[in-house]
C-alpha cells in the first residue's frame, strides 16, 4: 500500500487495478486454482458435521475432489478421493457414513484404512517387487480450528493454519465457537469469479446504494466507509460518540437483524466493547469469512466454480439454548444476512458482466478501495509465489 496520511486509512494516490482477463481467462483461471486453492486452507464444514466415527464429506475444490472423514479412534482424517491403483473415485457420495472400517474401492476393489494406508488388493498374482506402504491414499492437510473443519491440499506442505488468518482479524476468544450448533445453511451459485466478491467484500463504497438497511443499522456504511479513519478528516471527530463518524451500531440497534434486536440470550462473555460495536470479522483468505455477533455467528464459504461462476455458502451458528428455544425464529435472524449477501451477489454479476468489453483491459482503484488494493497484491503475491 502507498504511503498514508498519519492514521488514515485511504490510498494516496490511484492504483491500477487486476487486468480484466484475471475474470475471465479461463488458463488464467487454472493458473489461480494451482497457485491459489491448491495451497492454502479451504473451508469444508463443522466439526460436529463430522461427529461419529466413519463420517464423511466430500468437497469440490476446482477440479479436486477431497474426501475428508472421522476415524475410528475419533480422528479427522484428509485424503484426495482417488485411489492409487488407477485413479478411480474412492467415495462416489457426498457425505455419509462408512459402512465399514475400511474404504474399498468402487472399481478394483482396492481398500484401504480410514488413516489411509492401503491395506489389500485383489489381484491374485502381485508383483515381487509391490510394496502396500508405497501406496498410501494421496494426504491433504486437516484441522479443526474452533470447530471450524479446513483442508489444505499441499498436505504435509501445508503453511500453518495460524498464518492463513488475516493479520487484523478480531479475537473471539470470547465466543463459544467450537461449542455453537449449526441452524441454517444458505447456499447459492454467482455468475461471477471468485475475487470479484472478495472485493466487494473489502469496500463500502458501494453500501450506501447497494445496501440501504445494513447501512441503517451501521450508520458509518451509509458515508460509504467502513471505519472511522477511512475519513480523510477522521481525526476531527475523535471523541465523538456519533456512529455515523466512528462507527458501531445505531443507537437502537444491538446485532444484524431487520429490527437490530437479538434474538434469544447473547452470548455471555462479551466485553461492553465488544457488544457495543457488535460485529466483529475472522478472514482466512482465499475461502472464508466469519462474522461474530452477541446472539450468533455466521461463517460464509466461497468456492470457485470456473472463471466466471462461484459458490457462496453461509451457516449460522447458535448456542445450543438458543436452538431449543421455540421463541427464537432461526429463520428469521438469517433472512437479514441473506439479504445482504443477495445485494451483494447481484452487484458482483453485474460487476462480471461489466468486465467483458473489449475495451476495459484494467480498472482504477480510489483512496476508499484500499482493502481491494490489499487483497489484489494478496492476489499478485501468491501468483508469484
Amino acid at each position: 500500500m502507498t504511503d498514508k496520511i498519519a492514521g488514515y486509512n485511504g490510498l494516496t494516490q490511484t492504483e491500477a487495478t487486476l487486468p480484466a482477463a484475471y475474470y475471465l481467462d479461463a488458463a488464467h483461471y487454472e493458473r489461480e486454482l494451482a497457485a491459489i486453492w491448491y495451497r492454502n486452507w479451504v473451508y469444508v464444514c463443522r466439526a460436529d458435521e463430522l461427529q461419529q466415527p466413519r463420517a464423511f464429506r466430500t468437497l469440490e475444490i476446482g477440479s479436486q475432489n477431497i474426501l475428508v472423514l472421522r476415524d475410528d479412534q475419533g480422528e479427522l482424517q484428509a485424503f484426495h478421493n482417488t485411489c492409487r491403483h488407477r485413479g478411480s473415485i474412492l467415495c462416489t457420495e457426498t457425505e455419509g457414513t462408512l459402512r465399514s472400517r475400511s474404504l474399498v474401492c468402487p472399481y478394483h476393489s482396492w481398500s484401504y484404512s480410514l488413516q489411509g494406508e492401503l491395506q489389500r488388493t485383489p489381484s491374485k498374482h502381485t508383483p515381487d517387487d509391490f510394496n502396500k506402504a508405497d501406496y498410501p491414499l494421496y494426504d491433504v492437510a486437516v484441522i479443526d480450528w474452533q470447530g471450524f473443519v479446513f483442508v489444505n491440499l499441499e498436505g504435509s506442505n501445508a503453511i500453518p493454519f495460524e498464518q492463513s488468518l488475516q493479520e487484523d482479524n478480531a479475537n473471539l476468544d470470547n465466543w463459544p465457537l467450537a461449542e455453537l450448533k449449526l441452524g441454517h445453511v444458505y447456499k447459492k451459485t454467482m455468475d461471477c469469479n471468485w475475487k470479484i466478491f472478495w472485493e466487494n467484500f473489502n469496500e463500502c463504497l458501494h453500501c450506501p446504494s447497494v445496501h440501504p438497511e445494513l447501512s441503517k443499522l451501521v450508520p458509518i456504511y451509509s458515508r460509504a466507509f467502513m471505519e472511522a479513519q477511512d475519513d480523510p478528516n477522521w481525526a476531527e471527530h475523535q471523541g465523538s460518540d456519533d456512529p455515523r463518524l466512528v462507527g458501531g451500531m445505531s443507537p437502537e440497534a444491538q446485532t444484524w437483524s431487520f429490527d437490530g434486536q437479538p434474538s434469544g440470550e447473547t452470548f455471555a462473555g462479551l466485553t461492553d466493547e465488544q457488544r457495543q460495536v457488535a460485529y466483529h470479522y475472522v478472514v482466512s483468505k482465499p475461502s472464508v469469512f466469519i462474522v461474530a455477533h452477541i446472539d450468533y455467528v455466521r461463517i460464509v464459504r466461497l468456492l470457485p466454480l470456473g472463471p466466471e461462476k462461484t459458490e457462496i455458502q453461509a451457516q449460522w451458528l447458535f448456542s445450543e439454548a438458543n436452538l431449543a428455544d421455540d421463541n427464537v425464529d432461526i429463520e428469521r435472524v438469517a433472512e437479514f444476512a441473506k439479504l445482504v449477501m443477495d445485494q451483494d451477489a447481484r452487484v458482483s454479476e453485474i460487476n462480471q458482466k461489466g468486465l467483458r468489453s473489449i475495451k476495459h483491459q484494467q480498472g482504477v482503484l480510489m483512496a476508499e478501495e484500499y482493502a481491494v488494493h490489499d487483497f489484489q497484491n494478496w492476489v499478485r503475491q501468491q501468483l508469484e509465489d
